[in-house]
């Protein structure tokens, strides 16, 4: 794998979503494409809302160099973009519109099934499970992993800070396990495309992801872990998500608890509601970025020869639990907003 290609891909994707994010800004902010304040928003002024289309956009062009260049393989990543782009498109009409929960689902299920039948990755239970209920496994907690990363992306820069920890992380566990540079490829465009849109998400956010950015992120960050986990490196593959997962799997089954639809937005989440206490959305999203690291480490930690897994699952475990119990305590105190 050429240097100068793999910097030219990254530096490309890093540089090209933070000027398209410019144009994408100004074009909705013409078109009176906002997301206007209600009771469940966390910001007081209409944002535009549609920057994801110049993360995918970029992502796309960057991914599909890495299969014109030979890196990785094209067929495969062919159809993980095309679905990709798929979810874009439904996604924005959502974002201009309404969109029913039943056709938002079965059009993630097809997209999941489509790129699992034609780019499947490896066996997600290394042959624990048989076949068949290891893919209707590998696609279940795919549709979810896509709606929890939507349903997480409620405030400033979370969803930045997360996707570049979740993609450093891939591209260092790949690297160290030798597990192929196409995934490493990937994860690093993916990583430079967040990273050029969070200027534009930080607090006070400029510009908001839209669903037409956060399913279709969320699509592909799930295609990489799932190609992690089926590497063998599984343990990492849980690590790195695990505030996501543990925030809105926890929020989700309260909310059912209480016979709430577990379906519409909310402001319930942990940092949310530390955020509605008074937290900070810089303060919040440096916790998730702090703990992101944390974990990062531990993904990395997890694959070296002989891992200590046991020391290594502890050490995430008790970093996520203190990011809860942060926001926690936070949502029930008044911290100057910074």
């Amino acid at each position: 794998m050429n240097t100068l290609t793999v910097a030219a891909l990254v530096a490309g994707a890093l540089l090209g979503t933070w000027f398209t994010s410019g144009i994408v800004r100004a074009l909705l902010y013409r078109q009176s494409i906002l997301a206007h304040p209600d009771r469940r928003s966390s910001h007081t002024t209409p944002i535009p809302q549609g920057g994801g289309i110049a993360v995918v956009g970029m992502t796309a062009v960057g991914w599909i160099g890495i299969g014109v260049m030979d890196i990785g393989d094209a067929p495969s990543l062919a159809g993980v973009v095309a679905a990709a782009l798929t979810l874009a498109i439904i996604s924005w009409f959502d974002d201009v519109g309404t969109l029913p929960i039943a056709p938002r689902l079965i059009f993630q299920a097809t997209a999941v099934t489509v790129v699992m039948i034609l780019a499947p990755t490896e066996a997600l239970t290394q042959g624990i499970l048989p076949l068949p209920i290891d893919r209707l496994l590998t696609a279940l907690i795919w549709v979810w992993f896509i709606n929890l990363f939507n349903f997480m992306d409620g405030i400033d820069g979370i969803a930045g800070v997360e996707t570049l920890c979740v993609c450093i992380g891939v591209a260092g566990v790949a690297s160290i396990a030798g597990s192929g540079g196409d995934l490493i490829m990937q994860a690093a465009i993916l990583g430079a495309a967040m990273a050029g849109f969070l200027p534009w998400n930080w607090h006070p956010a400029k510009l908001f992801l839209g669903d037409v950015g956060s399913v279709p992120v969320g699509f592909m960050l799930g295609w990489l872990l799932l190609e992690l986990a089926g590497n063998g490196h599984w343990l990492a593959a849980l690590i790195l998500p695990s505030y996501y997962l543990s925030d809105a799997t926890l929020t989700l089954i309260r909310r059912a608890i209480y016979g709430k639809a577990v379906w519409k937005p909310h402001r319930e989440h942990f940092y949310q509601r530390a955020v509605n206490a008074g937290l900070s959305h810089r303060k919040a999203s440096m916790a998730v970025a702090v703990t992101g690291v944390w974990l990062l480490g531990c993904a990395l930690l997890s694959a070296i020869p002989n891992p200590p897994v046991l020391f290594t699952a502890t050490g995430a475990s008790l970093g996520v639990v203190g990011l809860l119990w942060y926001f926690q305590r936070a949502a029930h105190s008044t911290p100057t907003a910074i």
